[in-house]
């Protein structure tokens, strides 16, 4: 009996080959958006699976339709809308530290993208080892033209793939980036024909189970170490950033903006 596996999960679907596992987000009367009850299982998931030796990659998929439509928004709201700061900012570390369950994960992770792949859910793909997506996929960050500040410690990552202007862009301006784009600004490993990414990472998935285990985990620990070596200094405020962000007028503009289908009108309160 393997207790992961065996396990009862609501939100998501876990399947194992060999010595692949497969987590599938599986929330799909909401687009698998990102609520707390989603994230909690990802996490836990994710800690689970983190020094497991018979695993050896784990791919991260969503359906053929589409990856995630990105951190829940009503959820988010609620959170501005708590009484306490303390509070607000213990209960925003839910992105965060699901990110950080990720990357910490010893077996090579592949994330396996079709349709869009918005917001929170980016975060959590750029922190797998690789990503590949179909050829009508795309990804997005709406956070800044929706009165926010992208967090979730994602900066860092998106700045190593694609450098900084590009990520300075892709942050800025909350524009789709489609497959072809990601591939050539790094936030892509392959491109594949829609509909088959999953059998892509799976691909993947093969070719890194049939390596020696040992080289290629400190081979990742190491590249990880290079790549986010002033990670923590130059984000660890980016929850407190949220916090401002998710108080002020623009935000509140931008909710209402983006609801209302409408250019926001922002004041910089």
């Amino acid at each position: 009996m393997d207790e992961l596996f065996d396990a009862s999960w609501t939100h998501i679907a876990l399947t194992r080959r060999e010595a692949v596992c497969e987590v599938a987000l599986a929330r799909p009367d909401a687009r698998n958006a990102l609520n707390g009850e989603l994230m909690a299982e990802l996490t836990e998931v994710a800690r689970r699976l983190r020094l497991r030796t018979d695993v050896l990659a784990v791919i991260l998929t969503g359906t053929e339709s589409y990856f995630s439509a990105g951190a829940d928004l009503s959820a988010s709201q609620a959170r501005a809308g708590q009484a306490s700061l303390l509070e607000a900012r213990r209960a925003i570390m839910a992105g965060p530290d699901l990110c950080k369950a990720w990357e910490e994960i010893e077996a090579v992770t592949i994330a396996a993208i079709e349709g869009y792949c918005i917001g929170g859910a980016c975060a959590l793909a750029v922190s797998c080892d690789f990503r590949v997506m179909g050829a009508s996929a795309y990804m997005r960050l709406p956070e800044v033209p929706l009165g926010m500040n992208m967090s979730w410690r994602s900066l860092p990552k998106l700045v190593a793939l694609a450098g900084p202007s590009r990520a300075k862009q892709y942050v800025m301006f909350g524009e789709a980036a489609d497959a072809q784009r990601c591939l050539t600004w790094g936030f892509a490993d392959e491109v594949v024909e829609a509909g088959a990414a999953l059998a892509a990472a799976r691909r993947w998935a093969d070719k890194v189970a049939a390596l020696p285990p040992l080289p290629v985990r400190m081979t990742k620990e190491a590249v990880n170490a290079i790549a986010a070596a002033t990670a923590q200094a130059s984000i660890y405020m980016d929850r407190d950033q949220y916090l401002l962000a998710s108080r002020s007028a623009d935000y509140r503009e931008g909710i209402a903006a983006f609801r209302e289908k409408r250019p926001g009108k922002f004041k910089g309160d």
